[in-house]
């Protein structure tokens, strides 16, 4: 049997744990950016490795004149350099776009409605059942040709054959740009979205620029280019639960935070992997199918139960959904109000409630504070009006506030851990203590 190779599974490994982070930009950057930056190369990688985008070396080879003996090197490193420049150029105009258009949309906020996630799940398992090979994507001949023809020669044909590569890749790229363009969709960020993109872009074309630089020889189509479908299939699933949590919360309830559940949860990827997810084909008899159709499923539970162990609190915060109540009793029991601010779309919010949930935490929130949770998955003029009146515009936002006069003595706006958390809890109280001293 032939092995795997073992790039494509770190890139994909790096990509379901870019899944794994907040929808928000600006919390990935802050907790395990390079992480996201990683997977969006990762990504991009293994989209040049699909059968839709290996046709295309042969034509870039030729325009680049890498195998020609008179081409000097340097002249075919910079047309390789224009080539993936321009792939890097459309790609981020994409980002920016989506990031745009999800700013402008309050984007993340319907991603709690069946109408905007139940056909974006449909698209992703269309997507995986392509990649799986049921049936192929591919664009018209004709359209296809004429993109061939886009270009020229010299480094501007290079960069304009590189805006349009990735059109031409376009049945391979979708799987893989989909999640991408949602992910980037959700933060409103039009720098990171950009930026994300155009690094899906440089690991699109690094096999580009290697092939068309150093003129390396061609490895023969086989296997391993559906062992890199299958990957993608794998993660086009994990995607379409990712997406379908807020109308699953009983699965959240399903997984505690125990090393024997993520102990079961890494035994059952193992077990998918040694039974032939990625090696084995659809196509194959009937037996071989079955053993194929498991050996996803158990991967698949096994990713997703990762990620839920990774999210999943260890202790329950009693929190107050009262405004008034929750007031009148911090005043009465003299202690400070903390104010979390969640939604069902909010993966951020979901790993503070881990952090909320641990040990010293826990008991720093129940000894000083009245925690008050305001849920705000769906748009309404009460929750826009919360929103509004303690600044908590984006998601996550947790404040330490007076219950007296309303002042707010701390607060925070990206996933924190354990230990920063206890920093900011510390700050408040301490700020607290010293306003009654002086009788504030």
């Amino acid at each position: 049997m032939r092995r795997l190779p073992l790039l494509p599974v770190l890139c994909i490994a790096l990509l379901l744990v870019t899944g794994c982070q907040s929808n928000c930009l600006e919390q990935a950057q802050a907790h395990g950016w390079i992480f996201v930056v990683f997977g969006a190369f990762g990504a991009g990688f293994l989209t040049s490795l699909t059968p839709c985008v290996y046709p295309m070396i042969p034509i870039t080879l030729a325009i680049f004149g890498a195998r020609g003996k008179d081409v000097p090197r340097s002249r075919a490193i910079t047309l390789a350099i224009a080539y993936v420049g321009g792939m890097c150029v459309m790609y981020a105009a994409l980002g920016v776009t989506f990031a745009m258009i999800g700013k402008a949309g309050a984007f993340g906020t319907q991603l709690a409605s069946p109408y905007v996630v139940f056909p974006l799940v449909i698209l992703f398992l269309t997507l995986a059942a392509s990649m799986f090979g049921a049936f192929d994507l591919n664009l018209p001949a004709g359209i296809q040709a004429r993109l061939n023809r886009i270009g020229g020669k010299g480094f501007g044909g290079a960069f304009a054959m590189g805006l349009v590569g990735g059109l031409i890749a376009a049945p391979c790229t979708g799987p893989f740009l989909a999640s991408l363009l949602l992910y980037v969709s959700t933060s409103g960020n039009a720098f990171g979205g950009g930026g994300l993109l155009f690094v899906y872009g440089l690991g699109m074309g690094v096999l580009f620029f290697i092939l068309a630089a150093f003129a390396v020889a061609l490895p023969k189509s086989g296997a391993w280019m559906d062992a890199v479908k299958s990957i993608g299939g794998i993660g086009l699933l994990f995607a379409a639960i990712y997406y379908l949590m807020p109308f699953l919360p009983w699965l959240r309830d399903l997984v505690q935070p125990t090393t024997l559940v993520l102990v079961g949860a890494f035994a059952s990827v193992a077990i998918g992997l040694g039974l032939g997810a990625i090696q084995k084909s659809f196509h194959g008899p009937w037996s071989e199918r079955f053993r194929k159709g498991i050996a996803v499923a158990l991967v698949v539970a096994g990713a997703v139960t990762v990620w839920l162990w990774r999210q999943a609190p260890k202790h329950q915060v009693d929190w107050q959904v009262d405004e008034a109540g929750a007031i009148a009793k911090a005043r009465s029991e003299h202690k400070l109000l903390m104010i979390d601010f969640s939604a069902s779309w909010c993966n951020p919010c979901h790993a503070m409630e881990r952090t909320f949930g641990t040990d010293k935490v826990y008991a720093a929130i129940t000894h000083d504070f009245v925690p008050l949770k305001f849920e705000v998955t769906k748009q309404s003029d009460l929750n826009d009006a919360l929103k509004l009146k303690y600044d908590s515009l984006t998601l996550p936002s947790v404040l330490f506030v007076d219950p007296n006069d309303g002042t707010v003595f701390q607060r925070i706006r990206t996933e924190v851990d354990g230990d920063e958390m206890l920093k900011v809890i510390h700050r408040a109280a301490a700020r607290q203590t010293t306003l009654e001293r002086v009788g504030c």
